[in-house]
């Protein structure tokens, strides 16, 4: 192709290349004289480098240079991988304790609901089972300091299945290990006691194998009930159906379960002993057995509210072949109602020996004595003086709730009346009630904790009770046991009690034989 051709400007040579150049440039460095460019009047621009394939010097780089880069970028980019690898790891790992720990949250706040000692271990080996993945467990408890409860609960498992374990012997048993074995600090984690394969391990106490192929279960877990304030409390085991072991994680959840669980175990344990200390006195206060009087059959029943109440009773031969009756209730709850209740009680038998034949005397006498002994409390009380022969009574009450005849021919409320409670007013005083019962009539005391748990107004609870009475069924009227027991199975069926009561029940039962 031939070159194109420049107009000519006046005063201005063009140029001969077919490139245009700059006019200061071409001064400044004219072509050498011997150059092809300068020969031929061509300004071609001369190339600097070559590529590869030409064999250039420059792009002929070492390859031990370049292998060097590459292992470097490769070794980053492991490094990098690596790092990212170990991220997720780490990721998957701080999941995982999360979930645990949320886990273990909501299984210790559902344990936290439970309200007895029994329901706590139930709770503690249903959870516990599902934490290793076992079936059936059993929880024994046994102080370390002797002063119990000691007891045995089964998790899917019959009484009768208890019993067979029982017969392994306490050293073999993994429950005997646990119990009698060296006591490890709590902080250094809690004794366990694993059986992977209960038919073929070979150092296995023979009834122990026995016992498990019985009750078919093929291995066990086991764990040590302690704290570190109350040492040892009692031990956990879960039972396979097949050999089996937990894992690493599983074992670790369930010891931290299992440690929280002692804990309020330990307080649960701690708030029996102190109600079981608290119904012992409190019986320890009533009459272990009520009188034998000519005339008369007696029957009482007497339900306790889990902080025990002050509600009372009483039955006792007075002179002159007498009966005093009584019944009572002081306001509050706990161990300072009992033993109020204990002073009235006794305060109240000496006023009757004394003069029992006036019960309005008597209980102004127990008035007082609360009034100056105990200004803070009330109580009420009602006391019926007992002719057994003639079936004569006479009753003074002190704000309590009125008798009840039950009989053939008629069931109703005896009128007395209407006074305040003791320790309420300055000078209690109310007039007493003459009444007679006919032959085979029984007459019934009770306290206002048995309206109270009905869960009803009052005057309906009344009702209620007046109808169960008079529903007595006639094979029943005989016995007064059998009228007391079908009295609280219709008016608390079940020993269903209204939400939120916890009163004591007292009912007291006197037939009057023909």
């Amino acid at each position: 192709m031939s070159t194109a051709r420049v107009p000519k400007v006046a005063g201005i040579d063009p140029p001969t290349t077919g490139v245009a150049e700059n006019p200061a440039s071409t001064a400044d460095h004219p072509p050498a004289e011997d150059s092809p460019a300068a020969s031929s009047g061509l300004c071609a621009e001369a190339p600097t480098t070559r590529s590869a394939a030409s064999g250039s010097p420059s792009s002929a780089a070492n390859p031990a240079q370049h292998a060097g880069h590459a292992a470097t970028a490769a070794d980053g980019l492991a490094d990098a991988f690596r790092s990212i690898d170990q991220l997720a790891a780490l990721q998957d790992r701080m999941a995982s304790w999360i979930s645990d720990l949320t886990t273990l949250h909501e299984l210790t706040e559902e344990l936290a609901r439970a309200a007895t000692l029994d329901a706590t271990l139930q709770e503690l080996l249903r959870t516990g089972a599902g934490l290793v993945g076992a079936r059936r467990g059993l929880a024994v408890l046994e102080p370390a300091d002797g002063l119990g409860p000691h007891t045995s609960i089964g998790y899917g498992l019959l009484r009768a299945d208890l019993g067979t374990i029982e017969t392994v012997p306490r050293g073999e048993a993994a429950f005997g290990r646990l119990l009698d074995g060296p006591v490890v600090g709590c902080g250094d984690g809690l004794v366990e006691v694993l059986h992977t394969d209960l038919a073929r391990e070979p150092d296995l106490d023979q009834r122990h194998r026995e016992v498990a192929c019985q009750l078919g279960f093929g291995a066990s877990y086991g764990l040590r009930l302690a704290t570190a304030r109350d040492g040892r409390l009692g031990a956990v085991v879960w039972l396979y159906d097949e050999p089996a072991e937990p894992t690493e994680r599983q074992r670790h959840l369930a010891s931290l379960y299992v440690r929280y669980a002692a804990e309020l175990v330990a307080r649960q344990i701690e708030h029996s002993r102190a109600h079981h200390t608290l119904a012992v006195v409190r019986e320890e206060l009533l009459p272990s057995r009520l009188p034998r009087v000519p005339g008369v059959r007696m029957a009482v029943r007497h339900r306790t509210g889990p902080r025990g109440g002050g509600d009372w009773y009483d039955a006792l031969p007075l002179p002159e072949a007498a009966l005093g009756l009584a019944v009572g209730s002081v306001t509050g709850s706990g161990p300072s109602a009992v033993a109020t209740m204990g002073r009235l009680r006794a305060s109240l038998r000496a006023y009757a020996v004394m003069e029992g034949e006036d019960p309005v005397a008597v209980l102004s006498d127990l008035e007082l004595l609360l009034r100056v002994t105990e200004p803070a409390r009330s109580a009420t009380a009602l006391f019926a003086y007992v002719e057994p022969g003639t079936r004569r009574l006479l009753l003074a009450g002190a704000g309590h709730c009125p008798p009840l005849i039950v009989g053939e021919r008629r069931t109703e409320y005896v009128e007395t009346s209407l006074s305040a409670p003791l320790g309420m007013l300055s000078c209690w005083e109310a007039p007493s009630v003459e009444f007679e019962v006919e032959p085979g009539e029984t007459l019934l005391l009770y306290t206002d904790g048995l309206l109270h748990r009905m869960g009803q107004p009052v005057d309906r609870a009344f009702a209620m009770l007046h109808a169960a009475a008079a529903d007595t069924p006639r094979a029943a009227r005989e016995d007064p046991e059998l009228i007391a027991d079908h009295v609280l199975r219709v008016c608390l069926p079940d020993e269903r009690d209204a939400p939120g009561c916890d009163d004591d029940v007292v009912l007291l039962a006197t037939r009057f034989e023909h």
